[in-house]
């Protein structure tokens, strides 16, 4: 629209005024008057609906957002016997854009009707004026009719810029929506000087901790503090821990104490507001963030695939895999026996999000797309919750061989799956009241032995 209105129309409108001020300067003197008329009553247009259409944009996004939470929370409403409560909703809102659409229709279509008064008024004032010119013999009737066609060009090209400034309104409110999530920047940015993780160890690692030619990557908090923004107490403080290539660690707590805020901070999703966490004694916000990822397996605490396949899935940090390392890592997932039952294999198709599967399977799945990437550093977070515990002792048996040369961080509520970690940290409120083996934190921290308690694991207390 731009090419063919923006561009042709002011062409017509400046050849039209051209070709009438030669046929006749004195007559011309009509378009001085006609012109500003009607751009004034654009601007005056624009000036009213702008604000309308940043006002409705408003309420389409809130008449999207209430029909998104009823069809996606139909379930509930339903079993709550909320249909009467979420129509009347629905129809609040609706009603209320419908009213600000109508407002703004209303506005906009005395666009046209007034470009058409307006020209039309300068071609009776036109003919009033020639027809004495014409009477004294000053003026041909030829000339005339050659002015009122150079008028119909410049009415259509004003014509064509009024249905453009009837969408300008709504356009720019959009633009600049667009504009500002595009010129917000980001809270985590690329380092200016980005350094990069060495390819031999640094002389505090041990020359052991290359294994099978990988080497291994620690991992450390130093004083982490941590604040959302707006919130009046920070989610964490002082967080002091070190994680060795090898070794697992493993994060308790109650719900909210900052577990898995904790592990967000590895990846940079957030950044700390104190302290600092390093990989290999370098803080993660001067690494490149394509290094500091490419070096990370993380497994969130939503088990979430995208639409593809299996193996589309699985190949998400390493498009190179090949299909034995695909079955391999399915197979410490403990994903081998169902996916070798689906008719198509790796090839089946999954669903948005994964709604295919179910929450165990899509579970093991994320799994299995993090060792795909063979990280040097794995972030489970809460990862085994969906697995019964038959299948997460196997899961766990068959990750302790890649834990060799692999620093592990595990945030988890169930025992079962945190007991064996070399270290266990219990968090509250943001802060770590206790950090040792299972044996050891029954024994010095009473929220940890209470937590055992209440998952009744008498077993645990032996």
């Amino acid at each position: 629209m731009i090419l063919t209105m923006i561009v042709s129309a002011p062409l017509l409108a400046v050849g039209g005024v051209v070709m009438a001020v030669r046929q006749d300067a004195h007559l011309s003197l009509l378009l001085a008057v006609s012109m500003p008329l009607m751009l004034l009553a654009v601007a005056l247009l624009m000036s009213r609906t702008i604000p309308y259409f940043h006002k409705m944009q408003g309420q389409i996004d809130r008449l999207n957002q209430i029909l998104r939470e009823q069809i996606t929370g139909l379930r509930v409403i339903r079993a709550f016997v909320r249909d009467t409560s979420e129509r009347a909703r629905f129809a609040v809102a609706n009603d209320t854009l419908t009213d600000t659409a109508l407002h703004t229709g209303r506005l906009m279509a005395a666009m046209i009707p007034m470009a058409v008064l307006v020209m039309q008024w300068s071609t009776i004032a036109l003919v009033w004026f020639a027809a004495a010119r014409i009477g004294a013999g000053t003026m041909q009737i030829g000339s005339l009719v050659a002015f009122l066609a150079y008028i119909a060009q410049i009415l259509m090209s004003v014509m064509m810029a009024a249905l453009l400034f009837a969408i300008l309104p709504r356009a720019l409110v959009c633009a600049r929506r667009v504009e500002e999530v595009l010129s917000t920047p980001s809270s985590v940015a690329e380092p200016p000087s980005p350094k990069a993780l060495t390819q031999d160890p640094p002389e505090s690692v041990p020359a052991a901790r290359a294994v099978n030619g990988r080497i291994g990557r620690g991992l450390q908090f130093k004083g982490v503090g941590f604040r959302y923004p707006g919130a009046a107490a920070p989610a964490l403080h002082d967080i002091t821990l070190r994680i060795e290539p090898g070794q697992t660690v493993a994060v308790i707590g109650a719900t909210g104490s900052g577990k898995s805020t904790l592990l967000s901070l590895v990846p940079r999703l957030f950044d700390v507001t104190s302290g600092s966490v390093c990989v290999d004694g370098i803080d993660v916000r001067e690494l490149s963030l394509q290094a500091l990822w490419g070096a990370i397996g993380l497994v969130p605490q939503q088990a979430y695939l995208f639409t593809g396949t299996i193996a589309s899935n699985l190949r998400f940090g390493r498009p190179d895999a090949t299909e034995a390392e695909l079955w391999q890592a399915l197979d410490v997932a403990q994903a081998t026996h169902f996916v070798k039952t689906l008719p198509q294999g790796l090839l089946t198709p999954v669903a948005q999000g994964g709604g295919n599967f179910s929450g165990g399977q899509r579970q093991r799945l994320t799994i299995a797309r993090a060792l795909v990437v063979k990280p040097h550093l794995f972030l489970f977070d809460d990862s085994f919750s969906a697995l019964d515990y038959a299948t997460e002792a196997r899961l766990r048996e068959a990750l302790r061989p890649l834990m060799k040369d692999t620093a592990m961080l595990l945030v988890g509520q169930r025992i079962s799956s945190l007991r064996h970690a070399d270290a266990i940290v219990v968090l509250d409120g943001g802060g770590v009241i206790g950090t040792g083996t299972h044996a050891v934190l029954l024994q010095t921290c009473a929220a940890y032995r209470a937590i055992v308690e209440s998952q009744h694991a008498t077993v645990e207390l032996v």
